[in-house]
């Protein structure tokens, strides 16, 4: 009797370790680039002499062309909505480029395009996010330029 108890334990242990990874989520979601940029976390960390352009929006002159990179963060969706999580990802990703791009020597970064598993999405209004139970992630890749500035 003890050992068939014993059983069934080890049993629904093993479910309950594999069940979440048969369940796990990853939506795909599109979202406003302007609410992350609007906010006011963007309003205090980014700072304002980089230059973002996304998809084929129009730009200054290009004086500079450095290189292309990539940025693909992760964060932490545990008891935060998925827009939340992802609108936090975001602006990751935007301070990651931004570091980036003082580090080079650019004050923009164009042809920004969301770059989720290598697939790439290029719009002048979204960004693509995946959310999933735990985690939350985007990835971007982007030009380093130095632009004309007025």
């Amino acid at each position: 009797m003890l050992k068939a108890f014993f059983s069934i334990c080890i049993a629904l242990g093993g479910l309950l370790i594999i069940a979440p990874r048969v369940n796990a989520r990853d939506d795909k979601l599109l979202l406003p680039i302007a609410d992350v940029l609007n906010g006011p976390d963007a309003r205090k960390k980014l700072d304002s002499s980089i230059k973002f352009f996304f998809g084929s929006q129009p730009h200054p002159k290009i004086i500079t062309n450095f290189q292309s990179d990539v940025t693909n963060l992760k964060t932490n969706a545990f008891n935060k909505t998925d827009q939340r999580a992802c609108e936090w990802v975001f602006l990751s990703a935007l301070l990651s480029l931004e570091k980036r791009a003082k580090q080079l020597g650019a004050n923009a970064v164009i042809n920004i395009i969301s770059y989720y598993q290598k697939v790439p999405m290029s719009s002048e209004t979204e960004y693509e996010c995946h959310a999933g139970t735990l985690m939350a992630g985007v990835a971007l890749k982007g030009d380093f330029v130095k632009i004309e500035t007025p």
